[in-house]
């Protein structure tokens, strides 16, 4: 039997629900624009900033800043520990799902 999900278990800089589909975006590319995360998740620059921030201070993300056509560009991508600690937060989830799974197939018999 698989060991009770404890809230500790989640990683409490992802588990925000921004924060979480920022990190979700990111493990799918190996990197996103500022613009192409911001599209792509509809939130305000403010919030999207303010956000990766969190996440750039943990460590789970890095962003790398040049000029393309004399234009500011912002680069996000997912680093090795951000990766690692999306998977742990997957893995608590998917722990979540398979109790839940449990409690149904007892509740049936």
């Amino acid at each position: 039997m698989t060991q009770p999900v404890r809230p500790d278990d989640f990683d409490a800089v992802i588990h925000e629900r921004v924060r979480l589909a920022i990190v979700a975006a990111l493990a799918a590319t190996p990197e996103m624009s500022f613009s192409e995360l911001k599209s792509a998740l509809a939130v305000t620059d403010g919030n999207l900033s303010a956000h990766a921030r969190a996440l750039e201070d943990a460590g789970y993300i890095a962003a790398t800043k040049t000029f393309r056509e004399r234009k500011p560009h912002t680069s996000l991508r997912l680093t090795r520990a951000g990766r690692e600690a999306f998977l742990r937060y997957l893995d608590a989830l998917r722990r979540i799902v398979d109790q839940g799974a449990g409690l149904e197939a007892t509740s049936k018999t």
